[in-house]
């Protein structure tokens, strides 16, 4: 496989470099913008030594690395921890901190400029004066993909004012317990939610790579880092594999599909595996399976819990590499890793092909993005940083994130007028309703940058027609005021000492002030400032309006934009909130009762959400051995209906199958003979879900064989969106006698299914027949083995199952 995309890739360079003309006869190839971004990477990588290549593989942090150590050792990336900023920190700043460790980059031999990490997970939020959005907890409220991008787009605007051309964002996990640290960085606990969501990558990379304002993004943290035990940050995800791909790998198959340049490895295990270390993970499920041509990106120091024991180790470094991980975040001790990795080369554990595809990903991006061109700081965006414009985008982002969970009697939306007490610890300050990963890594309490304060956007939403009154810790209120409104919550913080196994009960400082207005007699509107849902069905009787609020960010002006009625409340719960301290952690579909189940908020406009009523009971046809469609009365209320989702019941947790915008659908990539339940459940376009319809119970055909001669048999499953798919199939050697190599046939129904990208075998496909042959690793098949092998393919809009699978010629059963 290697000799011949060697063969084919220099058969490009030499045609590519057929067509130069004379008069750039002296610039190198890869430095030719007018040449194929593969025929300059090929041309780059024939040039570069060992250190220019592990230098590219490294990544260290700003404040352990000079201009000079980036030229002596070749490093092909920096990055800015959280809060780790330039003095002053400022746009200017941080582009003159960026020209500074490019130049060194810049300086050596093959001039390759470096890429700059930095973690703009909401808004350029190491940046005094950015303009900070809300978490994206706060967005999956939004249900609004498309405002997503828009605040993508202009985060990569405000990044690109510093120098800066990498974020790693977006976190698209899938938070599965409250009580887990980064909860506020998922965007809700569903995975299609996440994945709805991976706009953000269109707005960071722009629709072109290395188009204007164009942000390498990162889908992270691969993979299962919501999922883990008690909400245990960098602890142990305990799920089988059925339930890892059905809950949090569909957010990175949907980022991989949009083109996401670099993916993040995550800190959790996996029963009891690290993922820096998860070869089949990285390689083959990432890289392989999903197709994922970027390259992979280590967390902070990740390779150094590989083996449990403080201090990385030359094993440490093999096994990472060699599970699949292309860039190495070390942020103080690279020089070691440089030395260990060149030993392990040296000592023949990680071969060169690994350093070469590895170098290739990262050099293969940092072509597409334009740094070989641009390499240096591009000013011309530093008007954009906290800019009236993008201000005034968060500001619609945080009025259409406000999930409204109680309105007794109506008290919102408020009139503007008469006496407003405002109290909370969460009223007046930038710090904390911005939360963690905010100017610091933990976040801080205060003015740490520039905004507008909730009590500020109270203010000016009341003006001159009525008074506000402001207390801390609500003491002067009395009588004569109209209404109260309390803005409480969490403090910030981030992962690990954002943890909270104990629970997610609200300060008692919060409780006690709460109290102080609910003794004036007046009616009480709290505000929940937070990452997350808190403890709060003790009290909410005796409140008479709850809003859910979030992580704003700077721009408190929209949470005053939804209690004043200039926006109407519209965001639904991206998570379920629990009903008792003791209920987490609490899932939509897990069968139990929460306080406000997924999907819930009201609205001004009616007081309870009227979700689409149920379907009719599914019907099951065409049954097969490995599939069948299903088919169900559409909802009566159909026009409100925008679509269905498809579930397979599968104990406590239930597998979605599906989402189709007909009431129909075909299941495929099942178990012969296997009994099977599914029900449906209606969305409309407010998020609204109905009550799961009445389900029905298919056993699928056994497998008779086919018309195999009982050498081998096939199964092939699919993945489908709207013009492509992702083809998984597994060849397993029925006979009696061991292969030493084979060959896989089959044809397609339709002139139009193609094969793009291919793994685990040698593709090739002439009008309809496809062909593939083992690779060097996987040709020895013993009898009653199985192999894996795959590919990614495009359609015409339909994507029928091939047939007449032939294995060596000979027909295979298929199952």
């Amino acid at each position: 496989m290697r000799t011949r995309l060697s063969a084919v890739l220099c058969a490009a360079l030499v045609a590519a470099l057929a067509h130069v003309p004379a008069a750039h006869a002296a610039v190198p190839p890869y430095q030719d913008p007018a040449l194929p971004v593969v025929a300059r990477v090929t041309d780059l990588l024939s040039r570069m030594t060992l250190d220019d290549k592990l230098g590219q593989m490294t990544q260290a942090e700003r404040a352990s690395v000079t201009a000079t150590e980036m030229t002596t050792y070749r490093l092909g990336s920096v990055l800015s921890g959280g809060g780790s900023a330039p003095t002053p920190n400022t746009a200017a700043g941080w582009a003159d901190m960026y020209d500074g460790l490019q130049r060194g980059a810049r300086a050596t031999p093959l001039a390759i400029p470096m890429l700059y990490g930095s973690d703009a997970v909401h808004g350029h939020n190491n940046l005094v004066g950015a303009t900070i959005f809300p978490h994206n907890i706060g967005l999956g409220a939004t249900r609004d993909p498309a405002l997503v991008e828009q605040i993508g787009r202009a985060t990569a605007e405000e990044v690109t004012a510093t120098g800066v051309d990498w974020t790693f964002a977006p976190c698209v996990c899938v938070a599965r317990d409250d009580r887990w640290g980064r909860t506020y960085e998922s965007f809700g606990e569903r995975p299609e939610l996440a994945s709805d969501m991976t706009t953000v990558v269109t707005g960071l990379q722009g629709t072109t790579p290395g188009g204007p304002a164009s942000v390498l993004a990162t889908a992270k943290h691969y993979v299962g880092d919501g999922g883990t035990t008690g909400g245990d940050d960098q602890g142990d995800t305990a799920l089988t594999e059925a339930q890892l791909r059905a809950v949090h790998l569909p957010p990175f198959r949907a980022a991989v599909e949009r083109g996401v340049g670099s993916v993040m490895v995550s800190y959790n295990s996996w029963n009891g595996q690290k993922l820096h270390g998860h070869r089949y993970l990285i390689t083959d499920v990432l890289k392989g399976e999903l197709g994922f041509s970027g390259f992979v990106v280590s967390d902070w120091n990740g390779i150094d819990q590989i083996d449990g024991a403080p201090g990385f180790t030359g094993d440490e470094v093999a096994r990472a590499v060699n599970a699949g991980i292309d860039m190495v975040m070390v942020p103080t001790e690279w020089k070691r890793f440089i030395t260990l990795l060149r030993g392990e080369v040296q000592a023949g554990r990680v071969s060169m092909a690994r350093i070469d595809d590895a170098n290739r990903r990262i050099l293969t991006k940092k072509i597409e993005f334009g740094l070989f061109e641009r390499p240096l700081a591009d000013r011309s965006y530093a008007a954009t940083v906290g800019s009236a414009e993008h201000r005034a985008l968060a500001r619609r982002a945080v009025a259409e994130s406000q999930v409204l969970l109680k309105n007794q009697g109506d008290v919102l939306p408020l009139a503007p007028t008469g006496k407003i007490f405002v109290a909370g610890r969460n009223a007046d300050d930038i710090g904390n309703q911005s939360g963690g990963w905010t100017i610091s890594w933990q976040g801080d309490s205060g003015p740490i940058t520039p905004g507008t304060t909730v009590l500020r956007g109270i203010r000016d939403a009341v003006g001159s027609a009525g008074t506000v009154t402001y207390s801390r810790d609500g003491t002067g209120i009395d009588p004569s005021y109209k209404v109260a409104i309390a803005v409480v919550g969490e403090t910030p913080y981030a992962e690990g000492q954002g943890d909270r196994p104990d629970g997610l009960a609200l300060d008692p400082a919060d409780l006690r002030t709460v109290d102080t207005l609910r003794a004036a007699g007046v009616p009480v509107v709290v505000v929940l400032v937070s990452g997350r849902p808190l403890d709060v069905a003790a009290q909410l009787p005796g409140w008479d309006a709850l809003l859910a609020a979030w992580l704003p960010g700077t721009e408190g002006a929209g949470v005053a934009d939804v209690l004043f009625g200039r926006h109407h409340p519209t965001g639904k719960l991206p998570v379920s909130w629990p009903a008792t301290a003791t209920q987490q952690p609490v899932n939509d579909g897990d069968g139990r009762t929460p306080l406000f189940p997924y999907g819930f908020g009201l609205t001004y406009a009616t007081t309870e959400p009227s979700p689409p009523t149920v379907p009719g009971t599914p019907v099951a046809a065409d049954v097969t051995a490995t599939g069948m469609t299903l088919s169900w009365a559409a909802s009566t209320d159909d026009e409100g209906v925008t679509g269905y989702e498809v579930y397979r019941e599968n104990g406590a947790t239930d597998v979605l199958v599906g989402r189709p915008t007909t009431n129909a659908l075909t299941v495929t990539g099942l178990t012969p003979g296997t009994e099977y339940s599914f029900h449906v459940v209606a969305r409309d376009a407010d998020g609204n879900r109905s009550a799961p319809s009445a389900p029905v119970t298919v056993t699928t055909a056994e497998d008779d064989g086919g018309p195999g001669d009982g050498r081998c048999r096939v199964s092939y499953a699919t993945n489908d969106w709207s013009t492509g798919f992702t083809a998984t199939i597994t060849i397993t050697n029925t006979g009696t006698t061991a292969l030493s190599g084979w060959r896989l046939g089959f044809t397609f129904p339709t002139a139009d299914q193609r094969v793009v990208q291919g793994w685990s075998a040698r593709w090739s496909q002439s009008g309809t027949q496809v062909t593939a042959v083992n690779e060097t690793w996987n040709g020895a098949l013993p009898a009653g083995a199985s192999v894996g092998i795959g590919f990614n393919g495009t359609h015409g809009g339909a994507n029928p199952r091939p047939s007449g699978f032939t294995l060596d010629g000979a027909p295979c059963t298929t199952a």
